[in-house]
Parts: structure tokens; C-alpha cells; sequence
């Protein structure tokens, strides 16, 4: 059975999953992220695409999935420049491999063909991870939170029943949320924080992250946060407490490690409301979600069970190591396993 590589290329991570078919199975996956922000050095995506692949597997796959979002990165002038880089840096790294893009109307098509319309292909990774949870729960709320962004995608009767598919669509429904776990600047969650009994309002500069809140919180360990600090400070919790007194103009001199920690938990539940929000949005238009049970993925995943939990809904939890995967990678993850299913259609 041949080899299979699922891509899941974005603006500050690159994710890639290798799946190896095995007859009468699903196979076995093999997933590997590097961060990388591709506005910094976008021409250095062909070595990190290769160093990517070559944490999971020695040879190159005969077959690949790809989907992306790093086309949003301001350093391309349109998405149709951002969709065109990656695709043409795919090609030039793998040209033995046999390219399949995932378009937003769900299907796979040639690398050659994607360039000739890309804007199709723009930001369908969360297709991706929709589309395989589909076949597993034929109604059920999915939720991703990741570093960035939080996708929300309903599931009725085997169907991925969005409001949209394309970026701007998803904002307006809802289904796709601003807020991560990691990279979110807190003045996009908060205005203002109640501090000795006052509420101050905040710095609107970039003074510390969403990832500071949940390192001096405990959610997240230090090896978890990957991504740049503001300050270009290696990550602790004693650098959080530096970056999060900023936020209100302060330092760790002039409030306590206790204060501070309080204003990470408000912020905390700022975020959950954030979602809280877009999940009321969705359930609104499709009210029979809510007696489907919520699935939530991504290295943001406690912020969703909270969201979730609060307004009463049911969550499946997904436990065990073989999904450590499926829930930190999962479009990636996916990508891969509905091309193998996609190839074997076409046998």
C-alpha cells in the first residue's frame, strides 16, 4: 500500500501527517508541526517543508493531501499570490509526488488544476477535518481551537451544514473565531479588567498573548507554547507575568504575582464567552444541534469543553493515545485519510 502524506500549511505552523495504509484498516499516522511564520521568511517554506516530512517518514510519499491557510499572511498582496506560493513551493519540493489539493466544494483535485483556479482552495484545511469527522458522527458540533483561530463546524446527518465555506462567510456565521490558545492578542478579548476593585482599560499595543494567560494559569505546559513572545523573551511563567502586567501599563514591581493571575483568569473567561458567543450563532440558525454532542479537538481544546459546558451541552469526550493525534493535528490528520479513501474510490 502506498504512503500518504496529509498537509495542513499555514501562516505560523506547518503541519504534515503520514499515513500508511494497511488493508482492512485505517492505517497508522505519524504527525509532525514545526512552527514557522511564513511573513518573516516566506522563502524558507521549502526547507521547512521538507524538514516537516522528514520527522515523520524517510521517503517521500507517493501521494499527498494538501490544504492551507498560510495564503492569508500579509506578505502575499492577495490570497490568489498566497494559494499560488504554497502550491508552487509544494512542486518544487515534491515534484515525484502526486499532488491532490482540497478544494471548498470538498473534492480533490491536481496540483495543476488548483492553479488555475486558486481560490478554491484557499483556507479549507477546517473542510478537511469537517469532512472525515462527518463519516465517523453523522451529527455532531465540531470544534477546533487552535493557536489562532477557533473553527466551529456543524454536522447534521452525515453533512457539513456551514454557513459558508470561504473566510469571510465563516466570520459572518460565526463558524470561524479569531481567538486561540496561543497567539491572540488580549486586547482582541478584553477592553478593560477589573483590578483593585476598578475596571482599568487595557494597552491596545502588543504587549503579551493569549498563550501568556494560559502558561500562568497552568493550562498550557512551556514546551506547549510555541509560538514568538511578544517581548522575545523565552517563554515562563515569570516572562508571562512581565508581558500580562504590560497589558495594563504595569510591571511586576507594581502589582503582585496574585493580581496578575487574576487578571489572567478574567481574561480566561472573556475568551470562553468569545466562543460561547459563536457557538449560540450557530446553534441559532441550526437549533437541532443542540441535542447533538459537541466534539472538541485542537491544542486550544479546554477552551471549547468550558464554552461548551457552560451553555449545557453534551460533550463526547475523545480520550487514548491513537487520538493524541486526531485532536492536535486534525486537518492534517484527516486530509490524509479522505485522500486514501478518495484513491481507492478511483481504483
Amino acid at each position: 500500500m502506498i504512503g500518504i502524506a496529509g498537509w495542513d500549511i499555514g501562516g505560523a505552523n506547518v503541519k504534515v501527517a503520514y499515513l500508511q495504509p494497511e488493508l482492512g484498516g485505517a492505517g497508522q499516522v505519524r504527525a509532525a508541526s514545526q512552527p514557522f511564520e511564513i511573513w518573516r521568511e516566506k522563502d524558507r517554506l521549502p526547507e521547512v517543508l521538507r524538514a516537516v516530512l522528514a520527522a515523520v517518514t524517510a521517503d517521500v510519499p507517493q501521494s499527498m493531501a494538501v490544504t492551507m491557510t498560510a495564503e492569508l499572511s500579509d506578505i502575499f498582496a492577495t490570497k490568489r499570490e498566497g494559494v499560488l506560493f504554497v502550491l508552487d513551493s509544494m512542486k518544487a519540493c515534491f515534484p515525484e509526488s502526486d499532488s491532490y489539493v482540497l478544494s471548498l466544494s470538498g473534492e480533490f483535485v491536481s496540483l495543476n488544476e488548483a492553479r488555475t483556479r486558486p481560490l478554491d482552495f484557499a483556507a479549507a484545511n477546517w473542510l478537511a477535518t469537517a469532512l472525515w469527522n462527518a463519516k465517523q458522527i453523522p451529527s455532531c458540533l465540531l470544534v477546533d481551537v487552535g493557536s489562532t483561530t477557533t473553527d466551529i463546524m456543524p454536522i447534521l446527518d452525515g453533512h457539513v451544514c456551514t454557513g459558508g465555506r470561504t473566510d469571510l462567510a465563516r466570520l459572518s456565521s460565526g463558524e470561524l473565531v479569531f481567538t486561540g490558545v496561543l497567539r491572540t492578542n488580549l486586547a482582541a478579548i478584553v477592553r478593560s479588567v477589573p483590578i483593585a476593585g476598578q475596571l482599568c482599560r487595557v494597552a491596545s499595543e502588543y504587549f503579551a498573548v493569549s498563550g501568556d494567560v494560559h502558561l500562568i494559569l497552568g493550562h498550557l505546559r512551556v514546551q506547549d507554547y510555541i509560538c514568538t513572545t511578544p517581548d522575545g523573551q523565552p517563554p515562563s511563567i515569570a516572562s508571562a507575568r512581565k508581558r500580562l502586567a504590560r497589558l495594563v501599563c504595569a510591571d511586576t514591581e507594581m502589582m503582585s504575582a496574585l493580581e496578575i493571575e487574576e487578571m489572567a483568569r478574567y481574561i480566561y473567561a472573556q475568551q470562553i464567552n468569545q466562543i460561547r458567543e459563536c457557538l449560540d450563532q450557530v446553534i441559532s440558525r441550526l437549533p437541532r444541534l443542540r441535542r447533538t454532542p459537541v466534539i472538541v479537538l485542537g491544542i486550544g481544546a479546554f477552551l471549547g469543553v468550558a464554552a461548551a459546558r457552560s451553555m449545557g451541552l453534551e460533550i463526547r469526550e475523545t480520550s487514548g493515545d491513537s487520538d493524541r493525534e486526531d485532536l492536535t493535528m486534525a486537518p492534517c490528520v484527516a486530509a490524509a485519510h479522505l485522500l486514501a479513501e478518495h484513491l481507492n474510490a478511483g481504483v
